[in-house]
C-alpha cells in the first residue's frame, strides 16, 4: 500500500509552447510542471512584439535559455560565453525588452469557507523590476489570462516589495512570500531518504514513555522534536520549526530526512502508518511516505561504522588567554569554539586573509564570480585580484567584529579532575562501562558523575587563574557568559550542536565558579557520552575548554548558514534567521524567528517566514543583514579552507549600538 505523495512531480511532455494566446485553466495545466505541489508555468513576455509565450515546463526548464535559442536565434555555446551580459539584460535592464515570469495555481478558502483558487505571478529573485515596470507586467498578464481567476503578484525579493509599495493594491493585488507559503501544510527541512518504522507521537509524554526503547531504524514523527532525541533513521514533524532548529541541524549533520507535515496525523489514522515500516523521502519539490508491504531486510546504517578522529589534545600547564591571542591551531588546548574565535579576531585585525576564494570557484559556464562580488563589493569595471581582496577584507572588519572574552584551557578541566579520586573513580567505572558497551548502566554512571563534578571543589590553584583572568563579574550589568569550548564539537561531521551548556546569567565570583563546573560537567552527560561513543570518539581524547565573556545586550540576533538548507546545489543563497533579543531565543527553539534568503551573486533578499514575531524588520535593518550575510559568505572563503564550498553555521547579535557581533562560527553540516 502506498500513501499518495506528500506533494506531486512534474511529468515528461513534448514541446507544447504557445505564442499570443490568452490562458485559461484547462490551457495552464497542459503546459504546467510541479514545484512544491503547486502547478507553475513560465511565461515571457516580448514587450517589443506585444506578445507573449507560454512555455511548456517540461520542455522549456530555463526562460533564457528559450529566449536565445527560440526568440533570439542564438546558439547554447553563445549564450554561454554571454550568460551574464544575457542575463542583465533580461533580468536588471531598467529599458529591457523581455520579461520573465512565473505563474504557479493555488487554493485555499474564502472568508465563508468554500475553495478559492487563484493564480500567482512573480519574477526570479534577482530580478530588479522597478514599479512601473511591475505594474505593466502584471497588467499584460492579467489581461491574458481567464478573468475568473483572481491573479496576485508575488514581489520577489525586497526591492520588489519597496517598490511596489507607492502603487495601489487596488491597480496591482498582491501577496507576499510568508503569507502564500508560511503555513503550508508539507515543507522540506532536510532532504534524504529513509527506510524504516514510523513512530508517531502525539505530544513529548508520549515520546518520553517511548524513548528509551527508540533505535536506528526508527523514523520519529510528533509536533516538535526534543532537542535530545537519540540518532534515528528519519525526524518528522507536525508543527512549524526552521531549518536551522537544533534537531533539523542534526537531521542534516547525521544525513537524515526531516520534514514538516502538518496533516501527518491524518495520514496515520487513514493508512495505519504508526508502527508500519515505510520508505521515506524529502526532496525540495517532494515528500512522499510509502507503507512497505513487509518488514524490509535493514542493515545498520554507515554511521555505525563512522569514526571521527580527533586531534590529541595537548595537556600540559596552558595559560588562560585572551581569545583575540589564540588561532585555529589551539583547538587542542582551549577547544574549537574558542580556537574559532580566535581565528576571528586574527581575520577582522590583519586583514590579510583571502576572503574571496568562493568566488574565484568555477560555476559552469562561468569561469568564477569575480565579477560578482565587485559589484557587491561595490568596486566598478574589472579590479585587480588584490584590489578586490584588499576590498573584501575591509568590508568585513567594517561589518562585523569579534566577540571579546578569555579562554581556559583543557589544562584546568584536567588538573580539576585528577584532584580528586572520587571523580578519577567514576571516570574509570564509565569508561569500563563503554568499552564492554554495557548502555544498561550508561546513563546512570554519566549521571552520578556529573552530580560529583558540579560539586567538587576547585583546587586553589585552578580558583586562582579563573579569578585573575576575571575577578569580578565585570562589566556595566555585571552579568557574564560561560560557554563550552570542547575538541568534540564544531568539528566537520560532527557539530554537537546543542549537546554541551552555556550559562548565560552568571552574576558574581560564586556563579562565575559553579558555571564554569556546569560546562565540565556537559562532556559527560548521557547525550554527549552516546554521540561522541557512536562515531568512535574516545572518552580519554575529549576534553572541555570554556569561554568566559561579558554579557552584551542584544536588540537582534540569530543564526546564518551559508546555503540554502533546503537546496543544496544552490551556490548563491545565504539563509538567514533572527528574532528580538539574544540569539538563544532562536537556538533553543523557544520563539519561531523571522527567516530570510539572501543571494550573495547577484545581491537581493527575500523574507521566507515572519515566525512568531508577527511584523517585518524595516528596509535599513534587512540591508544590513544583507550586508551579514554576504560578511559569513566572505569568511566561508577563509574558514573552510581547502573546500570553500563547505558551508559555515555563524551564530550572530545585534547590539543596542547597531553592531554586530559575531559569537560562533563553525562548520555547517550538509
Amino acid at each position: 500500500m502506498t500513501a499518495p505523495p506528500l506533494t506531486g512531480a512534474a511529468e515528461p511532455a513534448t514541446d507544447r509552447t504557445v505564442v499570443g494566446e490568452n490562458l485559461s485553466l484547462p490551457l495552464f495545466r497542459t503546459l504546467s510542471g510541479v514545484l512544491a505541489g503547486h502547478p507553475y508555468l513560465k511565461v515571457v513576455v516580448d514587450r517589443e512584439e506585444n506578445t507573449w509565450h507560454l512555455l511548456d515546463t517540461a520542455a522549456h526548464p530555463f526562460h533564457v535559455n528559450y529566449i536565445a535559442t527560440r526568440v533570439l536565434g542564438m546558439d547554447l555555446e553563445t549564450l554561454d560565453a554571454e550568460l551574464d551580459a544575457f542575463n542583465a539584460s533580461v533580468y536588471m535592464d531598467p529599458a529591457r525588452r523581455f520579461l520573465l515570469g512565473v505563474l504557479s495555481l493555488h487554493t485555499d478558502q474564502d472568508t465563508e469557507g468554500r475553495e478559492r483558487t487563484f493564480l500567482v505571478l512573480e519574477t526570479t529573485e534577482a530580478d530588479t523590476m522597478h514599479g512601473e515596470l511591475l505594474e505593466f507586467f502584471y497588467e499584460f498578464v492579467r489581461e491574458r489570462v481567464d478573468g475568473r481567476l483572481p491573479l496576485l503578484l508575488k514581489p520577489a525579493n525586497h526591492g520588489q516589495e519597496e517598490a511596489l509599495a507607492a502603487i495601489s493594491e487596488l491597480r496591482v493585488p498582491r501577496i507576499l512570500s510568508h503569507e502564500l507559503f508560511g503555513s503550508r501544510t508539507r515543507t522540506p527541512l532536510n532532504p534524504g531518504e529513509a527506510t524504516g518504522r514510523l513512530r508517531y507521537f502525539r505530544d513529548h509524554e508520549e515520546y518520553a514513555s517511548a524513548e528509551a526503547g527508540l533505535g536506528w531504524a526508527d523514523i520519529v514523527a510528533m509536533p516538535c522534536l526534543p532537542d535530545d532525541v537519540p540518532r534515528v533513521a528519519g525526524f518528522l514533524n507536525t508543527a512549524p520549526i526552521t531549518p536551522l532548529s537544533h534537531t533539523n541541524v542534526l537531521a542534516s549533520g547525521w544525513g537524515i530526512p526531516n520534514a514538516i507535515v502538518r496533516d501527518l496525523e491524518e495520514l496515520v489514522e487513514k493508512d495505519g502508518l504508526n508502527g508500519a515500516w515505510v520508505r521515506y523521502r524529502v526532496r525540495e519539490d517532494e515528500i512522499t511516505l510509502e507503507r512497505l508491504a513487509d518488514e524490509p531486510d535493514l542493515r545498520a546504517p554507515a554511521w555505525h561504522q563512522q569514526r571521527i578522529r580527533l586531534e590529541p589534545p595537548l595537556l600540559r600547564d596552558t595559560p588562560v588567554l585572551a581569545l583575540h591571542r589564540l588561532r585555529a591551531a589551539d583547538s587542542d588546548r582551549y577547544g574549537t569554539k574558542a580556537a574559532n574565535l580566535g581565528e576571528l579576531h586574527h581575520v577582522l585585525d590583519s586583514r590579510t586573509a583571502d576572503l574571496t576564494a568562493f568566488y574565484g570557484r568555477p560555476r559552469p559556464p562561468r569561469e568564477h564570480l569575480y565579477k560578482h562580488l565587485a559589484a557587491r563589493l561595490g568596486l566598478s569595471g574589472r579590479p585587480a585580484a588584490g584590489e578586490l581582496r584588499s576590498k573584501a577584507a575591509e568590508f568585513v572588519a567594517g561589518a562585523v567584529s569579534a566577540p571579546e572574552g578569555v579562554a581556559l584551557p583543557f589544562a584546568l578541566q584536567q588538573r580539576f579532575l585528577a584532584s580528586s579520586p572520587v571523580l578519577q573513580q567514576g571516570i574509570g567505572k564509565l569508561k569500563m562501562a563503554l568499552e564492554l558497551d554495557a548502555t544498561e548502566v550508561l546513563d546512570s554512571l554519566c549521571l552520578q558523575l556529573q552530580q560529583l563534578i558540579r560539586n567538587t571543589p576547585l583546587p586553589e590553584s585552578v580558583t586562582r587563574q579563573i579569578l585573575q583572568a576575571f575577578p569580578t563579574a565585570a562589566g556595566p550589568s555585571g552579568r557574564l557568559v560561560v560557554r563550552s569550548s570542547s575538541n568534540a564539537e564544531d568539528l566537520p561531521g560532527f557539530s554537537a550542536a546543542g549537546v554541551y551548556d552555556s550559562v548565560t546569567t552568571v552574576h558574581g565570583t560564586g556563579q562565575l565558579l559553579d558555571a564554569v563546573r556546569q560546562v565540565w560537567a556537559s562532556l559527560v552527560s548521557p547525550r554527549s557520552v552516546r554521540l561522541r561513543h557512536q562515531v568512535g570518539i574516545s572518552l580519554d581524547d575529549t576534553y572541555m575548554g570554556v569561554i568566559v565573556q561579558e554579557y552584551v545586550p542584544a536588540c537582534l540576533g540569530g543564526v546564518l548558514v551559508t546555503c540554502d538548507p533546503t537546496r543544496r546545489e544552490d551556490f548563491r543563497n545565504v539563509y538567514l534567521n533572527c528574532s528580538p533579543g539574544s540569539p538563544e531565543q532562536v537556538v533553543d527553539g523557544s520563539v519561531l524567528p523571522q527567516q530570510y534568503l539572501y543571494n550573495t551573486v547577484e545581491g537581493g533578499g527575500r523574507t521566507v517566514a515572519l515566525g512568531s514575531w508577527g511584523d517585518t524588520l524595516d528596509a535599513a535593518t534587512r540591508a544590513r543583514l544583507a550586508d551579514l550575510s554576504l560578511t559569513g559568505r566572505l569568511l566561508q572563503s577563509h574558514f573552510s579552507a581547502p573546500d570553500v564550498d563547505r558551508p559555515l553555521d555563524i551564530e550572530w547579535l545585534m547590539t543596542d549600538q547597531g553592531d554586530f557581533r559575531l559569537v560562533q562560527i563553525r562548520p555547517y553540516a550538509l
